[in-house]
């Protein structure tokens, strides 16, 4: 019987041209009258088949990756955010045909807490803003926060010019910014492995059917989640979080005033290499630098000069030209009005986001 099965593994049948799995040899070994009559004892099983084969000659199983370790950081220290579609549940509006009603979830990386869970039906770059601000001034700032290339956060698909509103307000507030490669959810899993108990836990057994139903659930899941439903995470032990964590560190509060340029120094000796048009000038963020209506057409690289405030113009490796960098406030303001001129231009942002889309599918 072992030979039969290795003849047919090295000689297959006229029938199936091929190299044979263990489920197709099982199926040509009970076919096979010879063995039959013999009265040979046939497995009845393909891993019966698939340990002869192990046995007598190198088979390539495909080998399972190795658990690559994930360096918790300290409690409260890092979290991560994301959006995730709550389905079933349908907005109020017809303004959006996709994304109805959203879940905006807050995890800590090193306990596994779930920081805030908001839900809502028009999540775009100011509302966005308004979730992650509240909870900042009713969680405290931490102090590093993970997410993806959603445009919602960093204002555009590439994320090539100056930080977006959401990122520049998280900046101007000590807080490091630290956003995902495209693709790799892999970078934040614990929010990602957080939306698939929130799916099976919540969503498709409370069934909620809109912002309000929805609301109410996540009240109720966030307390369970966090207080009374056993964590296995290697954190957590088989126990609620904020049981294996009773004591948590206090986050310092938002400040009452903000630096609105505080978030260049982040920026400083980064380079943005442009093509000067034929009025002489590059584009950088929103705004426009003259340079030299002589060089139109060449490139040229702009250097943040974040401590003089200004960019330091390079061409074939020399400096030609520094500008002030447009765009800067100058001076420090109460918090308040600084969240709503970011709010402001978030929805600047939005807009702008949305006519590049019309333009895309016109």
């Amino acid at each position: 019987m072992i030979a039969r099965v290795l003849h047919l593994r090295d000689q297959p049948p006229p029938e199936v041209p091929r190299k044979l799995g263990p489920v197709t040899i099982l199926y040509f070994l009970h076919q096979d009258g010879e063995l039959a009559a013999k009265g040979h004892r046939l497995p009845r099983s393909s891993s019966t088949v698939w340990k002869i084969l192990d046995a007598h000659q190198p088979i390539l199983r495909p080998q399972k990756p190795a658990p690559l370790p994930f360096d918790r950081p300290a409690p409260m220290d890092t979290w991560e955010i994301d959006f995730t579609d709550v389905a079933g549940a349908e907005a109020q509006h017809t303004a959006k045909q996709a994304h109805q009603v959203e879940a905006f979830a807050v995890v800590d990386r090193g306990t596994s807490i779930l920081v805030d869970l908001q839900v809502h039906d028009a999540y775009q770059a100011t509302s966005a803003l308004i979730a992650m601000a509240s909870t900042l001034i009713r969680q405290g700032l931490p102090q590093r926060i993970v997410f993806d290339r959603d445009p919602r956060l960093i204002g555009s698909w590439t994320a090539a010019d100056f930080p977006s509103a959401f990122m520049r307000f998280l900046l101007c507030l000590g807080i490091t910014v630290e956003v995902c490669p495209p693709q790799r959810p892999d970078l934040k899993p614990f929010v990602e492995r957080y939306f698939r108990t929130l799916n099976r836990e919540c969503v498709q057994i409370k069934h909620p059917e809109n912002v309000q139903q929805a609301s109410a659930a996540f009240e109720e899941h966030h307390y369970t989640y966090n207080h009374l439903r056993p964590n296995q995470s290697e954190a957590c032990r088989n126990v609620p979080p904020y049981t294996a964590f009773p004591q948590l560190p206090s986050l310092p509060h938002i400040p009452p005033t903000v630096d609105p340029d505080r978030w260049l120094l982040n920026y400083h000796g980064h380079l943005y290499k442009r093509r000067i048009d034929h009025s002489g000038q590059v584009q950088i963020d929103k705004s426009r630098y003259y340079i030299k209506r002589e060089m139109a057409g060449r490139y040229v690289v702009c250097k943040v000069d974040a401590h003089r405030r200004q960019l330091d113009v390079l061409a074939d490796g020399k400096l030609i030209k520094t500008l002030p960098i447009k765009g800067l406030y100058g001076e420090p303001m109460d918090f308040g009005n600084y969240l709503e001129l970011m709010l402001k231009e978030a929805e600047a942002e939005q807009q702008r986001l949305t006519r590049h889309q019309q333009f895309r599918v016109s």
